[in-house]
């Protein structure tokens, strides 16, 4: 089986490399203000899972401060005038506020010819049919995306680690995300808390059967941050993490199942190291890479 990978899917449809910019709309998390519950998902830091995105500034100062972070990585051919980016609004829940304030600063970030598409960080339970109508009215000038968080599709898992809402809820605003038409890419986390193998390669499985199935997925292994509930614990007694090896092999598993159709947007996760507890190798990126790379050969 061959994969498709976020690179080469960006290159055929937008005819360039192109790069996301981390941004951050204000908001929160209705499991952090108090309307499902308190503190966020057990392993989701301070910064609500952005912590490299832009200071809370105006769009257009955010665009500017995060292109200085990436225009480095573009090639020399490719000229500034010509450099094409993602506005990805990353941190906490970017559709758990105000309908009008929110939507008008995605308009005004898609306003900006540099800006290709835009991806929205959130979750199933704060897509209301208004903001997904909303939201598809941009998509008829500009690429809109939807991230979702789903970590796990065990409800057991999910309550342990304090999701606050059930898979079945997923479920139902998968159907109305694609309904809207929007691309919807899922984010899932291998090696949490008590899950077996089965259990986690039953996440890819329960992906595998939606209908239609994921138009992107992003896998990462369970990162253990200062900060957070799942930090907290594990200070006081630690449990067990996947070695490198073997969520390396977990990635490959999940990918035999997933179908080809979805676009793999990421395999591994990028902790910042000032905040990272456990595991030691995740702060080891190019061994983490070239890891990963041993193992998807059999997918070339």
């Amino acid at each position: 089986m061959t994969r498709y990978f976020l690179s080469d899917y960006l290159k055929d449809t937008f005819g360039t490399k192109v790069y996301k910019l981390s941004l951050q709309s204000g908001c929160t998390c209705p499991n952090r203000d108090g309307t499902l519950g308190f503190g966020g998902c057990s392993f989701c830091s301070e910064g609500g899972s952005g912590d490299f995105a832009s200071p809370l500034l105006p769009v257009r100062d955010q665009i500017e401060a995060a292109k200085k972070l990436v225009d480095a990585k573009f090639p020399r051919r490719i000229s500034e005038s010509d450099r094409k980016y993602i506005a990805y609004f990353q941190s906490f829940t970017n559709t758990y506020g105000d309908t009008e304030k929110l939507c008008a600063l995605y308009e005004e970030a898609l306003s900006f010819p540099e800006i290709a598409a835009l991806s929205v960080a959130t979750r199933p339970d704060c897509l209301s049919d208004e903001v997904l109508f909303r939201l598809s009215e941009m998509n008829r000038t500009k690429p809109v995306w939807i991230e979702l968080g789903l970590q796990t599709s065990d409800d057991k898992t999910a309550e342990r680690i304090n999701r606050c809402y059930k898979t079945e809820v997923f479920g139902e605003c998968w159907k109305r995300l694609k309904s809207a038409g929007l691309e919807g890419i899922v984010h899932i986390i291998l090696g949490l808390p008590g899950e077996s193998e089965a259990e986690m390669l039953e996440t890819a499985g329960y992906l595998a059967r939606l209908d239609p199935p994921p138009d992107g997925i992003k896998i990462s292994n369970l990162q253990i941050l200062k900060g957070t509930k799942l930090g907290e614990e594990y200070l006081k007694k630690p449990f067990n993490l996947l070695s490198l090896d073997e969520y390396a092999e977990l990635v490959c598993k999940c990918l035999d199942i997933l179908p080809e159709t979805t676009v793999i947007h990421r395999i591994t996760g990028d902790p910042p190291k000032k905040i990272l507890i456990a595991p030691a190798w995740c702060a080891d990126k190019k061994t983490v890479i070239n890891t990963l790379n041993k193992k998807l050969n059999r997918f070339s």
